[in-house]
């Protein structure tokens, strides 16, 4: 209840440009709360088409009504599918009512592929490919000097540097990324801290702190873990990395 239960979303504003990463559960609440705002016009950046990334899009009321205008990135599929098309499978029949030519706000897509850079005026966005199976794409945003990485769907490395992120997160204000996926066992974890199921966090880490990242949010938990035992997770990481805070829901983090 106090970390939030939607699965990914996140807003960056930079000055007139709204851009928002992912497209989870999370999408219909910031929708709704765009409704007092429009016209709208946003950047939206896909990760990649997984369940948990792209399934508030059926949902988000803004993209159906016009006047609005959202530009929607993302990487083909290791079957050639476009984002589009991966967007538009989940809205038919028998998996949703409504398809989306319904939506009537203009909806502009982009094939990325990793190295891929877009300037949006001041703005800079630089896409790098993460997990290559997968097609998993990370972001950095440059704006005034400061810049914010948004890398949540990665492979572990067993050398403990994972070197795409490395360059993606080179000097950056904040980074984003996965949370630990500790384990469940709450006794055990108590008794041994940092002993956790895989290791993505730890190369996460070690890759931020080689890249002289200022300060890293961990996101995307494993839906079993309650309050507390985030608040655990949480003690147990910034032991590791002092400057690292566990996302809660509508969290506001301004980068200066």
């Amino acid at each position: 209840m106090r970390y939030g239960g939607n699965t990914s979303c996140v807003e960056m504003r930079l000055g007139k440009k709204r851009l928002i990463f992912d497209c989870g559960s999370g999408f219909r609440v910031l929708g709704n709360n765009l409704l007092a705002q429009m016209p709208v016009e946003a950047h939206i950046f896909l990760t990649d088409c997984h369940w948990d990334s792209i399934q508030g899009f059926p949902f988000f009321v803004p993209g159906f009504i016009p006047g609005n205008c959202f530009h929607i990135y993302g990487a083909e599929a290791s079957n050639g599918a476009s984002m589009e098309q991966r967007l538009g499978c989940q809205m038919v029949h028998p998996n949703f009512p409504v398809p989306l030519q319904v939506m009537r706000s203009e909806l502009k897509f982009y094939d990325l592929t990793s190295g891929n850079k877009i300037v949006l005026d001041d703005v800079t966005v630089e896409a790098v490919f993460l997990n290559y199976s997968y097609r998993s794409v990370g972001y950095r945003v440059t704006w005034k000097g400061h810049s914010a990485v948004y890398a949540t769907a990665r492979l572990p490395y067993p050398d403990r540097l994972d070197h795409n992120l490395l360059d993606l997160a080179r000097e950056a204000d904040l980074l984003i990324l996965d949370a630990p996926y500790a384990i469940s066992d709450k006794d055990m974890l108590e008794s041994s801290p940092l002993l956790w199921e895989d290791d993505l966090w730890q190369t996460g880490i070690a890759t931020a702190k080689a890249a002289g990242v200022k300060r890293i949010i961990m996101s995307r938990y494993n839906p079993d873990h309650d309050d507390d035992f985030l608040d655990q997770v949480e003690k147990q990481v910034q032991t590791v990395f002092p400057n690292d805070l566990l996302a809660r829901e509508g969290m506001i983090v301004p980068v200066y």
